[in-house]
């Protein structure tokens, strides 16, 4: 007895390459968050990044903007198995704010507005890798997609690009964030499916 209905197969995907295992295109942008959608003005944003000895390295909006930045167009891919293929923002690669610090930490804890976190492998961060982010598409970025600026970390799963960033501590050892303590895979490639812990 048949189970599956004749002819049956599932949602079809496309045939872009670009796409990784389990994924389907989308052209739309949705919107998931784990909680409220944080409003902070870009006067009162700040970013820190804090090395594992607890030095504090600190930005305002001002500092951001005074920064080098670059236009990124890149692959975003969701967990909840949406991909959205050649988006543009405008951002500092998080090299940047790495040139006068002194570490050797191997994690990082994204910290947002809000109390969300994320964990990272530093290497991660690094060599054009991720970016402090502040425009999509041309447009200031809204806040419900993160605004005023959030982190971009296109080679992983897009829960790790955490909205609203506030900052990043360094450990020597992997603290995890909030969907990693929850289930979610502690690094989350898209090319290897790592959606949940043991994928």
């Amino acid at each position: 007895m048949n189970i599956v209905s004749p002819g049956f197969s599932g949602r079809r995907r496309s045939a872009d390459t670009r796409l990784p295992p389990g994924q389907y295109l989308t052209h739309d942008f949705p919107v998931l968050s784990a909680g409220p959608t944080p409003r902070v003005s870009t006067s009162e944003w700040e970013f820190t990044i804090t090395t594992e000895a607890g030095q504090a390295h600190r930005w305002s909006w001002s500092d951001l903007m005074n920064l080098t930045n670059e236009e990124i167009t890149t692959d975003i891919h969701c967990v909840t198995k949406w991909s959205k293929l050649g988006t543009t923002w405008r951002g500092v690669p998080l090299d940047t704010f790495f040139e006068d610090i002194d570490t050797a930490a191997d994690y990082a804890l994204a910290y947002s507005y809000g109390g969300y976190t994320t964990n990272l492998p530093l290497d991660d961060l690094l060599e054009h890798r991720a970016w402090i982010t502040w425009e999509f598409d041309g447009e200031p970025l809204a806040p419900e997609h993160g605004g005023p600026a959030r982190l971009l970390v296109p080679h992983l799963y897009f829960w790790k690009s955490a909205k609203w960033v506030r900052g990043i501590r360094l450990s020597f050892e992997e603290d995890l964030g909030f969907w990693e303590t929850v289930g979610y895979h502690e690094y989350g490639d898209p090319w290897r499916e790592q959606r949940y812990q043991g994928d």
